[in-house]
């Protein structure tokens, strides 16, 4: 058993605070620690991407399967060159806007730049700059490109408060960093490029297509429909295989018309309850006093699905936290931010989902 430290850092402190606040933290991930931290997205369990002993801790502290590869995260772009071989033109120009932000590019890896675990034996690896200067404190002063996943057992709710990763983590990782609550709330949006004008998502998420399309008016975007069910091949990016986000009690989604919905749920909450099984349902505020169930949680407005993103991973954890059995959630419209809500809301359901 690890003990592990927080270290409590201010969300948006200059950086000669933050560098100081971090020193211990830094030194441990150098050493082949450890160590979670606040990213833009969610926390992430950071290791040095080099050290295959240190990213071969993340895969037995997760329990992740090791064929399911690993972001690396840099803080300037002299990292990016010693992690890739060159790439197109239009990457450069994504990360020049969207970077730092919650965007993951595919690239070819520079051969033995970091540790074959992290590639999960691809030639390419995904790279990106997060938007969170906490994230960039820690890299920077560490000195090394961080491989960094989720910081929750695999297969849960990916945290989006420190609390969250001590949950799933305490004890067996040496440190986490505490901003507070992470913003976007959804991990990155990944994305490769198969040819020079074609911008391919293979998990959406904090960056949008409609944003990926302002940065480059003339690419095709080729974005996935966010309910298919789970590849059979090699994952090319993380979150593109197996069942992720998932609460402990069985979950479905209902989309569709609103009203319908309603009735659906409720009349799903009726048939339930002579079995004292414990009930769930996650809302919109306009429908939270629809549903007669033991535990209703909101999103927040339909009308800020930004809002729903940042709400989810914290919601499904409170329904475990609270015992609940059967939950329904409604679904949402797939444009903007919506399109990674769903993908995340079919991971976590296992792609149990009811379309009226």
């Amino acid at each position: 058993m690890t003990t592990t430290k927080v270290w409590q850092v201010m969300g948006r402190s200059n950086p000669e605070i933050l560098a100081e606040q971090l020193a211990e933290a830094a030194a441990l991930l150098r050493e082949g620690e450890l160590v979670a931290f606040p990213t833009e997205t969610v926390y992430g369990l950071g290791a040095d991407a080099r050290n295959s002993k240190a990213v071969e801790a993340i895969f037995k502290a997760k329990g992740r399967p090791s064929d399911n590869p690993l972001i690396v995260h840099i803080a300037d772009e002299r990292q990016l060159d010693e992690l890739v071989l060159p790439y197109p033109e239009l990457a450069g120009s994504l990360m020049k806007q969207l970077w730092p932000g919650p965007l993951t590019l595919v690239l070819p890896v520079r051969p033995e730049a970091v540790s074959p675990l992290v590639t999960a034996g691809l030639s390419t690896v995904g790279v990106r700059m997060p938007d969170h200067p906490a994230a960039l404190a820690l890299i920077q002063q560490s000195d090394c490109p961080v491989a960094a996943p989720s910081a929750n057992r695999s297969g849960r709710p990916s945290p989006t408060l420190a609390e969250h990763v001590l949950e799933d983590l305490g004890g067996k990782i040496s440190g986490v960093v505490d901003g507070g609550a992470t913003g976007v709330g959804l991990e990155s949006t990944v994305i490769e490029l198969p040819d020079s004008n074609t911008i391919r998502i293979l998990r959406p998420g904090g960056i949008t297509a409609e944003q990926l399309q302002s940065a480059a008016p003339e690419a095709v975007i080729d974005a996935p429909a966010s309910t298919k069910s789970e590849v059979t091949e090699a994952p090319r990016s993380p979150g593109m295989k197996y069942t992720h986000y998932a609460p402990q009690g069985d979950l479905v989604i209902v989309q569709g018309d609103p009203a319908k919905a309603v009735r659906y749920i409720q009349q799903q909450l009726n048939e339930v309850r002579t079995s004292q099984l414990k009930t769930g349902v996650l809302t919109f505020d306009e429908r939270t006093a629809a549903f007669d169930a033991d535990l209703v949680l909101t999103y927040g407005s339909e009308q800020r699905l930004e809002q729903a993103a940042h709400r989810l991973y914290a919601a499904l954890r409170q329904f475990d936290a609270e015992g609940v059995q059967r939950i329904w959630a409604e679904g949402c419209s797939e444009e903007g931010i919506g399109l990674a809500l769903m993908n995340r809301l079919a991971k976590a359901a296992g792609h149990q989902i009811v379309r009226l």
